[in-house]
Parts: structure tokens; sequence; C-alpha cells
């Protein structure tokens, strides 16, 4: 009988995530010869080699990608006995995982952290920001609990729920301030600047200026919505941005902001989590602080502003 630890198929994953010993070694918050160790104890106990080590990274062998499905699998399980666990308890203590796309990230986290800590004294708070699709891959995993997305995400595994929509505004040179808004058709001729590719607001962005018509005339990518909005301040071009994001955004810049004709192009966001996670019933009541959290950002209630449904239920508006 072939004996594994729990600790050995977390460093493994570690491992074939990073790509890297180092990096996989901080992860888990030991040196990277306790690492490199660990993994070549779990190698001889499996009698084969699970990584091709090189100079700079490591990849894993075809017997390595195969174990590392069934790794995952495994772990997720380990970790949703906990979460069983923890549901079973009056109040969310412990460890929560969750995802935010980087246009919502630095404007709604610290409202939803500040409420989060307050209701549940004890909640150890773990925040990743990245695209929707890494965020969507890392719930399949079980690396993650929940996340806050744009809707839909339409995978057959998650729980959708919708907490808000927000329009998206026009963000001009300042010197443009009072001249008229331009329509979608007048956006197609101008230098749109936009995030670069990966980000589904850059999607939805194109969606509206697009209709059924060719791409802009000329694009321009960014890493970020500050880049963009310093890039107009320049006098470079023009972008979109959520309503969410003006305040912080446009403070230090010389711009000018101006909303479109109706119907505005705007944004469902929403929280996803997996179906089977015993946390639901717990995340639902988080999805109504984030839901609280816009409104206070936002000072006035969200066009979504009524109850989250029941766990499991999907509710999906278009982010176009």
């Amino acid at each position: 009988m072939v004996n594994l630890t729990l600790k050995q198929l977390r460093y493994f994953e570690a491992l074939a995530r990073h790509s890297h010993f180092g990096r996989a070694a901080d992860a888990c918050a030991i040196s990277q010869p306790a690492m490199s160790v660990q993994i070549r104890e779990l190698e001889e106990t499996l009698g084969t080699e699970l990584f091709e080590r090189g100079a700079r990274q490591v990849r894993l062998t075809g017997f390595g990608e195969e174990f590392a499905l069934r790794v995952r699998d495994i772990l997720r399980s380990v970790d949703e006995l906990g979460d069983l666990a923890r549901a079973s308890r009056e109040r969310l203590v412990g460890r929560l995982r969750i995802g935010v796309i980087p246009t919502v990230a630095p404007y709604l986290l610290p409202t939803i952290i500040g409420k989060l800590t307050s209701l549940h004294d004890g909640l150890d708070i773990h925040v990743r920001e990245t695209q929707t699709q890494k965020l969507i891959r890392e719930l399949a995993e079980g690396r993650l609990d929940t996340a806050i997305v744009a809707l839909p995400v339409s995978e057959p595994f998650l729980s959708e729920v919708a907490l808000f929509s927000e329009d998206f505004v026009l963000v001009r040179p300042g010197e443009d301030e009072g001249k008229p808004v331009p329509s979608r058709e007048m956006l197609r001729e101008m230098r749109l600047l936009l995030l670069e590719e990966g980000h589904c607001f850059r999607d939805q962005a194109l969606s509206f200026c697009n209709g059924q018509s060719a791409r802009p005339r000329e694009l321009m990518d960014g890493s970020s919505l500050s880049t963009l909005v310093q890039m107009v301040s320049a006098g470079i071009g023009v972008t979109l941005i959520p309503e969410m994001a003006v305040a912080v955004e446009t403070r230090s810049a010389s711009v000018s902001v101006a909303r479109f004709k109706s119907p505005q192009p705007s944004r469902t966001i929403g929280m996803i989590w997996r179906k089977a996670s015993p946390l639901a019933e717990q995340l639902l009541q988080i999805s109504e602080v984030v839901r609280e959290s816009a409104e206070a950002l936002h000072g006035r209630p969200t066009s979504l502003a009524s109850a989250p449904s029941a766990p499991g239920a999907s509710h999906r508006a278009s982010s176009g």
C-alpha cells in the first residue's frame, strides 16, 4: 500500500501550479530545500518522477499531469469536509477565500472586508484578484470559496447570484468638458483605450461600441483602469470605465466624465460559488454584504437591490 500524506499532496499541488520550487515553497510557507525533500520523497514513494527539472522551472511529466488531476480532486474534497464542519456552526469563522476581478477589487473590497470583519469575528479573509477565467478555474479546483465577477459566467457547476448593476461612463480629456457625448457610432471613429485581452470589461466595452459593425478604428491596450485614465489625461484617447471607479481614478487626472444617452452601457456584478459547496448558505449571506457595500459606494440603492435568491439559483443579466 502506498502511503501518501496530505502535506505531500499540498506541496505537490503548489509546485504543479507554480512550476518553480522557490515560488511553491513561498506559497506553502516552507523553505525551498524542505519543498525539494518532500517532493523527492513523494516521487520515491510512487516509484516514478512527477516533474521534469530544468534550470529555471519545472514541468509535470506525463504521469505527473494525470496525478495532478487526482490530487486536485482529493484536496478539494478534504477542504469541503472542513467547510462542512464550518457550515454547521452558528456563525462563519476560519478561512474565507474570495476572488475578485480587477475592475471591482480596488473600489469595493475595502468596504466589503470592513463589513465582513465587523460582522464575523474570527473570519480570516484571503483575497485573490485576477481575471474571470482564472477565478473560475480556481473555484473548480477548490482553491477559492467564492468570487465576485461580472455576470453571466454560465458554468453549470457554479451558482450565480446577481447583486447589482452599474453603468459605464465615458472618460475624455479635460478640455472636452461640455462637448456633446458621442454616440456609439461616433465612438467607433475615435481612439479607444481599453484593458488588455482577457479582461471581461474589455469585452463589455467593445460590445457596446461595436453593435453589429466592425471594431473601433484604433484600439490601445492598458493593464489597469488607472493606466487608461492617465492616458486619457495625457490626450491619447478616450476610454470607458465602470461607475464605481470614477471617484478613485479621476481624482488625480485632468479628465472629464460624461454619461451616454439611453440605453447606457452597463454590467451586472454578482457572486459565484460551487453548487456543491457546503458553505452555500453562508456565502448567500455574504453576498448580501457585498450588495450593501455596493449601495454604500454608490450612495444609493442599486438597481438589483432585492434580496438574493436561495442557494443554487441562477440570476443572469446582460453585461454588455
